[in-house]
């Protein structure tokens, strides 16, 4: 397995990895998340082509024999009145397909977004999990990560 930076080039496997995210987001909770719909690859492909011209964003990819099968999205968040928190590193996304799980790439994959952030001068890493993503959670407390937060929701 490689971990290396994304490039244009991986933009079809970052967004059929996003739509595979935005699917079991889905799954945990329809009325909390976005339906997946009929072309969340592309656009997930769209969004993450974005944020690779993003200074700021880091785009890493998992690869083995030329295939990509997991990736890590993260970034520099400016200070946040609203969220009560100075500037921080935040992991958006990290995504594993069925056949990379528990092998060790989700933690390389989040490993190597934490030295990104690390040097350039974060004093903390914030990332938000899914209330029924319990594996994600326990990976997370493995790797240093504890609750702070409880996000609630109230439909209209």
């Amino acid at each position: 397995m490689i971990i290396r930076l994304a490039t244009a080039a991986d933009l079809p496997a970052l967004g059929r990895l996003g739509a595979l995210l935005m699917r079991a987001h889905y799954e945990f909770d329809p009325q909390r998340f976005m339906s997946a719909g009929t072309d969340a690859a592309e656009g997930y492909a769209w969004f993450l082509g974005r944020q690779l011209k993003d200074q700021d964003v880091v785009i890493y990819v998992a690869e083995q024999e030329s295939e990509v099968f997991g990736y890590v999205y993260a970034g520099i968040e400016p200070i946040s009145w609203k969220e009560l928190r100075d500037e921080c590193g935040f992991i958006h996304d990290v995504v594993v397909d069925e056949r990379g799980r528990r092998t060790g790439t989700a933690t390389a994959l989040i490993e190597k977004a934490v030295e990104w952030l690390r040097e350039r001068g974060m004093p903390r890493i914030m990332l938000w999990t899914a209330e029924k993503n319990t594996g994600a959670q326990q990976l997370f407390a493995k790797r240093g990560f504890r609750r702070t937060m409880i996000e609630m929701t109230r439909e209209l």
